[in-house]
Parts: C-alpha cells; sequence; structure tokens
C-alpha cells in the first residue's frame, strides 16, 4: 500500500546517507537495492527506528510511495541509469518523477529529460555534492530537467540541502535540460583545479622548502582562517596531520591519482564552446601525468634538472604562496564560471550565476567563503562578462600577481612542477593583453592553408586572404 513520500534505489555510500537525511527532516523513505542482502543490512542498522521501510523489487518500490511518485535514482553514472529508468517506466504514471542524482553526462540527461516527457513522465538530472558527509548532513543540490518537476521535487531536496547562514538552502532550480548536471560537472572541474593548486603548494613546501608535515599543516590551518577559508583548504591540514604507527600516512600514498571523467568533461566542453579552461585542463593532465608512475621513476634517474630548495625567506615565501594560491582560485572559479555562461547561452538554460555562486556556499566540496564575493559580484552586476573585472578580485589579483609571479619563478627555477599556478597566471597575464601575437596564428595559417584573415582597420566578419608566394595581392575572402 502506498504510504512513502520518496523512493530510493541505490543504497551506496551515498544513497544510504540521503535516506537517513530525508527520514532525519520527517520524510517517509522507501529503499530499494538490487542486492537484496544490502537492503536487509541497511534496514536492520543504520535505518532502524527511522521512517525508512525497504522494498525488494522495483514493482514493490513503485507502489509503495504516495502519487505523484517521486524516484531519487542512486546508481553508477551511465547504463546503470538508463537500465533503472527503463524498469521504472513501465511502472510508472504519467506525471511521476524519476530524479538521478548521480554524477551524469549532461547531454545524457538532457537525452532522458526528452524521452521520459514523450511518455508523460517527468525527469530531474540533479547533481548532488558534498560526499558522505554532505549526503547526512546537507549537500548542494543542483537540479535541472522538466520544469514541470520542480513544484513537485522542491520540497524534499530543499529541505535536506545545506543552508547559508539566513537559512537558504544550497539547492535551486538551474534549468532545463540537462542544465543541473552540467552545474554539478563544472563544480567538479573547479574542484580539479582548487585540489591540483594545494597538491602544489604541498609540493613547493615539503620539497622547496623542506617543511614537515605538522609545519605544513599549520600553514594550511592559518589560511583557512583568512580568505581562503574553506572545505579542502580545512581538510588538508587534516591530512598533512593525520598519522598511521607514528608516521604521516600522506608519505605512504602511492603519487598516482585517479579520476573518474567530469574534469575531463569539464575540459573537452571548454574545447567544445572556445572557453580557456586552462586550469581545469592542467589539473586533469597533471593527474595523467601522476599516473606514469613507473615512467617518472626511470626518468628521474635519466633527466637531469636544479636543486629543488627555493631561495629566500620561508615566511616571505609562504606569503607570496598564499597570494599565488588565492589569484589562482579566483582565475579557476573565473574560468568556470565563464563556461557556465557559454553554455547557458549556447542551450538556453538563463543560468542564473549568483544563485549558482550561493549553491556552493554550503555542503559542496568547493564550498568557501570567498563564493559571498561571488555570489555578490553577480548580485551588483548581473551582466559581468568575467569575475576578474569585478572590483574586489580585480583588486585582489592586482594587489596579490607579485607574490603570484615569484612563486611561478621560484617554482621554475628550482624544478618543481606548479602547471596550475603557471597556467592560471598564463590565462591572467592573456586575458589582460590588448594585443596578442594571435596576428601571427592568422597569417600562418593563411600562408599554408588559405584560411584567411581578419583586419585591424575593418568590420569584424570580413575576411581577407593574401598570396604569400605570388605577387603578394591581398583580396577579400567569399563570405563565410
Amino acid at each position: 500500500m502506498p504510504g512513502s513520500d520518496i523512493g530510493l534505489i541505490g543504497l551506496g555510500v551515498m544513497g544510504q546517507n540521503l535516506a537517513l537525511n530525508m527520514a532525519d527532516h520527517g520524510f517517509r523513505v522507501v529503499v530499494y537495492n538490487r542486492t537484496p542482502d544490502v537492503t536487509a543490512a541497511y534496514l536492520g542498522g543504520d535505518a532502524a527506528g527511522k521512517t525508512i521501510t525497504g522494498a525488494f523489487s522495483p514493482e514493490e518500490l513503485v507502489n509503495a510511495v504516495e502519487p505523484p511518485r517521486r524516484i531519487l535514482i542512486m546508481v553508477t553514472a551511465g547504463r546503470p541509469v538508463d537500465s533503472v529508468i527503463d524498469t521504472l517506466t513501465h511502472l510508472l504514471d504519467p506525471g511521476d518523477v524519476i530524479i538521478d542524482g548521480g554524477n551524469s553526462h549532461f547531454r545524457d540527461t538532457a537525452r532522458r529529460a526528452d524521452a521520459l516527457e514523450a511518455k508523460g513522465l517527468l525527469f530531474v538530472g540533479a547533481g548532488i555534492s558534498g560526499g558522505e558527509e554532505g549526503a547526512r548532513h546537507g549537500p548542494s543540490i543542483m537540479p535541472g530537467g522538466s520544469e514541470a518537476a520542480w513544484p513537485l521535487v522542491r520540497d524534499v531536496l530543499q529541505t535536506i540541502a545545506a543552508k547559508v547562514a539566513d537559512g537558504t538552502p544550497c539547492c535551486d532550480w538551474i534549468g532545463p535540460g540537462g542544465a543541473g548536471h552540467y552545474v554539478k560537472m563544472v563544480h567538479n572541474g573547479i574542484e580539479y583545479g582548487d585540489i591540483q593548486l594545494l597538491a602544489e603548494a604541498y609540493h613547493l613546501m615539503r620539497d622547496g622548502l623542506g617543511m614537515a608535515h605538522d609545519e605544513m599543516a599549520e600553514v594550511f590551518a592559518e589560511w583557512n582562517e583568512g580568505r581562503l577559508d574553506s572545505y579542502l583548504v580545512q581538510i588538508t591540514a587534516d591530512v598533512l596531520r593525520h598519522r598511521q604507527d607514528g608516521e604521516p600516512l600522506l608519505e605512504g600514498i602511492l603519487d598516482a591519482a585517479e579520476q573518474k571523467g567530469t574534469g575531463r568533461w569539464t575540459a573537452e566542453s571548454g574545447l567544445e564552446l572556445g572557453v580557456p579552461v586552462t586550469l581545469v585542463a592542467e589539473a586533469v593532465f597533471a593527474r595523467a601525468i601522476s599516473a606514469l608512475k613507473q615512467d617518472r621513476v626511470e626518468a628521474s634517474r635519466v633527466l637531469a634538472g636544479p636543486d629543488r630548495a627555493m631561495e629566500g625567506d620561508r615566511e616571505g615565501v609562504l606569503e607570496d604562496l598564499e597570494e599565488a594560491l588565492y589569484a589562482s582560485k579566483i582565475v579557476s572559479y573565473a574560468q568556470g564560471f565563464m563556461l557556465l555562461d557559454a553554455a547557458s547561452n549556447e542551450h538556453g538554460w538563463g543560468v542564473d550565476f549568483g544563485a549558482v555562486a550561493l549553491m556552493w556556499r554550503e555542503g559542496c566540496i568547493i564550498r568557501a567563503a570567498f563564493l559571498e564575493k561571488i555570489r555578490d559580484a553577480f548580485r551588483d552586476d548581473p551582466a559581468l562578462g568575467n569575475l576578474l573585472l569585478a572590483p574586489h578580485f580585480s583588486e585582489a589579483v592586482a594587489a596579490g600577481q607579485e607574490g603570484w609571479r615569484r612563486t611561478v619563478a621560484r617554482a621554475v627555477g628550482s624544478g618543481i612542477p606548479a602547471p596550475a599556478y603557471s597556467t592560471a597566471l598564463g590565462f591572467y597575464d592573456a586575458y589582460r593583453t590588448a594585443r596578442l601575437p594571435a596576428n601571427l596564428v592568422q597569417a600562418l595559417r593563411d600562408y599554408f592553408g588559405a584560411h584567411t584573415y581578419e583586419r585591424v582597420d575593418r568590420p569584424r566578419g570580413e575576411h581577407f586572404h593574401t598570396d604569400w608566394t605570388g605577387d603578394g595581392t591581398e583580396r577579400p575572402a567569399p563570405t563565410r
């Protein structure tokens, strides 16, 4: 008999904790997992005594939910999601809602929304960030898809989401189609960049300054008390302090990073839309080169480089590093919002960037105090073209760029790779340069391939071609 407010399929760590979160807030939840033993163990363990019941078939789960039904699926992205949707499609009634809370690709989400709407069903692609802790106590949730579904799922999603200081939930409607999962993808791309920046700071402290783990932890903890206040900086300090058998656990972890694909998707989308998300791309490639562990070990015996000790007093080097980290983070978020803007325009999503910043303020992995500054920047100027142009951020980068430049120079001089800091600085310098050498790029392209070029003294859109190897005549190119 019906009686549950929502059904949940998939009892992995995230699914289990989201169900507990919903139960804590008074929702009646029915759960199903394809492995019955997992469901039984959960009901007899963490879910015992809560408003959570179990189902041992998809049919039983669907029949237990009050119509219009809301079914949240928390399974691995890709074919498993399609498989669950196919099963549910034959069991649900028109007007019922399927919510995909996994890390699905935004194009898959758009496809699923269209297909289900054609059958009278509603579909929501909800990016959920915050990991195990967030799922249990309040994640950031980024829903998009069938707009008619929002009034039906809003109460559940906003109730269980993290809240900012004034009680505003870190969850709001993003837009149609794959908008929600796209925003989550960009969140994860920025997360890749943030983590790489922190890893490079650790590398510079460890190898460049010869600092002990407790000393590094103290620096990160101090940074977390200021403008770099964020979840990732906080847990970096925790990781550095952690000991196993009296020794830093960090030094026992293999230096070969893995990835699940969302960072790569972000970089690929940047390439498709022509948006230079260079820091995300470098973070993805940094993980790729880290995975070449055996190659690197062999190369370390052959390829020469400078002494890794950095020059300068420790305090001054660390002050410069803090400036570099903050400035690079600004660039990372600026690039992320540039990508969101381009995608929103491309797909007609109408994304509210200030609202996105607020959704990321609490609950998610990249939650940080300076997201309030981002929210304020878009609130003050809804037409803001780039975060770097907002007064707070332009002034912060201007004030810290000397330390940023010294940090990159020290890294290069010491032979310590710092691709994230370097590419962030390179983007900043390119973005602030009125005339770049791309005129030579265009000339060379026209020389070898007749690809044409535009002129500085003619309107944009007019193209020309020169007979470089003949009489040197320049002529208007055919209209494209």
